[in-house]
């Protein structure tokens, strides 16, 4: 997010047909951290929704402790994504 020490934004995950509320903890054109207790296997698709930013579909690549790392694409869609999530992020 645009500082580290604003709140995470909240957000919703959608795993299959299952949504799950997420905390937003970095995002860039390229993926975003969240910190969730859902852990959907790697490679696994799944959908980010920003209450400002719209939603997004990625693949997990990284699971931590805290979260999950999900990649994007990184094509056009994936830069509106991360701009408007911080956009959102530094106005609020």
């Amino acid at each position: 997010m645009a500082t580290p020490w604003r709140r995470r934004r909240l957000c919703t995950l959608t795993v299959g047909h299952e949504n799950s509320t997420v905390a937003l903890r970095s995002v860039s054109g390229s993926g975003a951290q969240v910190d969730t207790t859902i852990v959907p296997p790697t490679g696994m698709t799944v959908e980010l929704h920003h209450p400002d930013a719209g939603a997004i579909k990625g693949r997990v690549s990284t699971i931590d402790a805290d979260g999950i790392r999900i990649d994007f694409d990184g094509g056009e869609a994936a830069v509106a994504f991360a701009l408007n999530a911080i956009i959102a992020d530094m106005a609020a």
